[in-house]
């Protein structure tokens, strides 16, 4: 096989891939699965998809059977499976993480479920790079409303520790 055909070749299979997975999206999904307050298991067309939702950063889990988590985080996870879980979810996607995860926004009955989080006190508006295209404002404007009202993480005042300084933290311990 020459360079060519199996550089079309190599374009072929991610042109297939790329259509067959923004299609399984496009549609409604089901959530079968809150793995912790920022992201979710999903299912369409018997095709299972990790979504992990953009622009908001949730309180960590402990990773091990005894660790535990950071302040809030059960309590998030509890409160997006509240809003999510086994409901039908729409999403509007933002490409993948580094993961392979999904980056989308997860709509529920209209509703905006990573915004519902942050407007909560439950998560953090993500402190990293965000999509092209994302409206980040309205996450900052929430988590602003959030802080001046002491709701969920907030109320920790000068004790809280973003999830993404305690995640620091952790690689530091391993």
């Amino acid at each position: 096989m020459t360079t060519m055909n199996r550089t079309l070749k190599a374009i072929f299979i991610l042109l297939s891939f790329l259509l067959i997975s923004s299609t399984s999206i496009a549609g409604e999904l089901r959530v079968v699965r809150v793995t912790e307050g920022d992201t979710i298991e999903a299912v369409a067309d018997h095709m299972e998809i990790i979504v992990r939702l953009v622009g908001i950063d949730a309180p960590e889990l402990g990773r091990k059977k005894n660790e535990p988590g950071q302040p809030f985080s059960t309590k998030a996870t509890k409160y997006l499976a509240n809003l999510v879980l086994k409901k039908t979810i729409t999403i509007k996607e933002y490409g993948n993480d580094q993961y392979g995860r999904i980056l989308g926004v997860v709509f529920v009955n209209g509703k905006n479920a990573n915004l519902e989080m942050v407007k909560a006190g439950l998560a953090e508006v993500y402190r990293g790079k965000q999509p092209r295209y994302f409206n980040v404002k309205i996450y900052q404007d929430a988590e602003a409303e959030a802080k001046k009202n002491k709701r969920g993480m907030w109320v920790q005042g000068d004790k809280y520790i973003s999830p993404r300084e305690w995640r620091k933290m952790r690689k530091k311990d391993m």
